[in-house]
């Protein structure tokens, strides 16, 4: 039984056709369009399988896919905003990180229980971004109640009516006077001279809300952050961390579940109030947040939507008749992932997780070894086989101009911050395209992580010297480029080390 939750990401799923989704990608990754193409029909085949009957949908195996092409051409990127798009957990690991020799570390089923970690952290910040009003309002009051603490009941009566501590007249004798006692008063005397009579109690609650609204309002404009206040915060053992160490799944259970069954302890702290507030919107978001319905969405979100992008899988691709070295190592883990492509259950600290139906994505270059040297069983679990296409110097002009995110875009936006202005010219992104395109085609073929080394270098004098008072608009053409990188790209030392 699918939570609400969950039906409406699959429903957000449904206003998504495969042209749809490739259009998305498009906004952010340039070429790679039979990439896309795969991607966005898997994607969209999830929503097609819920709407399938119900006797048959348990049988409709997800379409996991392996994606070939050298590094840098937009593999990960294009799971990952596969992923942002559906509103779906996501993770990346490298195969390659199970093949070392003498490897200890965690097994391969940890990267489902980092999928449900992932899956928990967005269901929470969902969780938080609709009850964040209210919990801010909380913490406001809050914070109220520790600039400036109720008074006390009963703080008003400072005397009795003969103005003898504690309330109550004594008699000649020094005994309690028997006559009724009234509450305390005083005399207040308006501008037209008329005197009347209200109660001193009245009077405090009514300085005290008029002091209280006045905070408010300094608190809402941010002159009370350096105040200081003293905050109960829970704390919490070391000992905990010691029965959880990195690679024992089991402990971590063990650890969590101890940590729960030991009685809550809290301690005082004095923060100032810009920590107060971050302190205290968490605890009110653990009392507005059920975790037990959290934790229940997540693992049936990771089930149903989840993706694993399993990259450089071909550095555990190999000659499957070689026998001893590294090769076993590498077949060992092709047929640990094996149960886990094809559906089973893990064991994670919050329940039992089902692998049926995620979707894994698996990524290599594939320079040495190819898809057909994994073994049989673990070729059939990734039906779909896609190659990308290595990119030229046109697509990294397009790269560096037409997605929302492009390089040019976020040095412009850096630029901006210290009151300058950068400007490319379409002379200038065509050289440092074709530099990098250069740079690639003798050394080391990086893809467009190229255009990073080169406007990095590119840019360093500028981002140095600013703020600069004599800098306003700086334009990059073809000739800053050249005269910048020009000794770089020809000393083919300062090359190696530098681009």
């Amino acid at each position: 039984m699918q939570s609400n939750r969950t039906e409406q990401t699959l429903a957000r799923l449904a206003d998504l056709t495969p042209k749809q989704i490739v259009a998305e990608l498009d906004r952010y990754i340039v070429g790679q369009s039979d990439a896309k193409k795969a991607v966005a029909i898997a994607l969209r085949n999830r929503w097609r399988r819920q709407k399938a009957p119900q006797a048959i949908r348990q049988e409709i195996a997800p379409n996991n896919i392996i994606l070939i092409g050298p590094t840098g051409v937009g593999k990960t990127e294009i799971a990952r905003r596969l992923a942002k798009l559906a509103g779906a957990p996501f993770i990346k690991v490298e195969a390659s990180k199970f093949t070392e020799v003498g490897y200890v570390g965690r097994d391969v089923e940890s990267m489902v229980r980092d999928l449900v970690e992932n899956a928990i952290d967005m269901v929470r910040g969902e969780r938080e971004q609709e009850v964040e009003d209210l919990a801010q309002e909380r913490v406001e009051e809050r914070l109220l109640d520790l600039l400036l603490p109720p008074p006390a009941a009963g703080a008003g009566r400072a005397s009795g009516a003969s103005g003898q501590p504690g309330g109550s007249d004594t008699g000649a004798g020094g005994t309690p006077d028997s006559r009724p006692q009234a509450p305390d008063e005083v005399f207040v005397v308006g501008s037209s001279g008329s005197v009347t009579r209200e109660a001193t109690q009245d009077a405090a609650a009514e300085r005290y809300q008029r002091t209280r609204a006045k905070l408010k309002q300094l608190l809402k404009e941010g002159q009370l952050e350096s105040r200081e206040v003293e905050v109960e915060v829970r704390e919490t053992s070391p000992m905990f961390d010691m029965l959880a160490p990195q690679g024992a799944p089991d402990m971590e259970s063990f650890g969590s579940m101890l940590q729960e069954m030991m009685p809550k302890r809290t301690k005082k702290r004095t923060v100032r109030v810009a920590e107060a507030r971050r302190i205290l919107i968490e605890q009110e978001y653990d009392k507005l947040i059920d975790q037990e319905e959290v934790v229940a969405d997540a693992l049936e979100r990771a089930e149903t939507l989840g993706i694993i992008f399993l990259d450089e899988i071909d550095k555990i691709a190999g000659d499957r008749g070689q026998q001893g070295g590294p090769d076993v190592s590498r077949e060992g883990v092709q047929r640990d992932l094996l149960p886990i492509v094809e559906g089973s259950n893990v064991q994670t600290k919050y329940g039992l997780v089902k692998t049926d139906h995620v979707l894994f994505i698996a990524a290599g270059a594939f320079h040495v070894s190819k898809p057909s040297d994994l073994i049989p069983e673990l070729q059939g679990r990734f039906p779909i086989r896609v190659e990308l296409k290595p990119l030229s110097e046109a697509d990294f002009v397009r790269i560096m101009t037409e997605p929302e995110n492009a390089l040019t875009k976020q040095y412009a936006a850096l630029v901006e911050a210290e009151g300058a202005r950068l400007i490319f010219a379409q002379e200038g992104v065509a050289e440092v395209a074709r530099i990098a395109a250069l740079v690639n085609a003798r050394m080391e073929n990086i893809g467009a992580r190229r255009l990073h080394t080169v406007m990095t270098t590119l840019l360093e004098d500028l981002l140095y010297e600013l703020p600069d008072p004599s800098v306003h608009d700086v334009t990059v053409d073809g000739g800053i480029v050249r005269d910048r990188l020009k000794a770089i790209v020809d000393d083919e030392d300062l090359r190696r080390y530098i681009l």
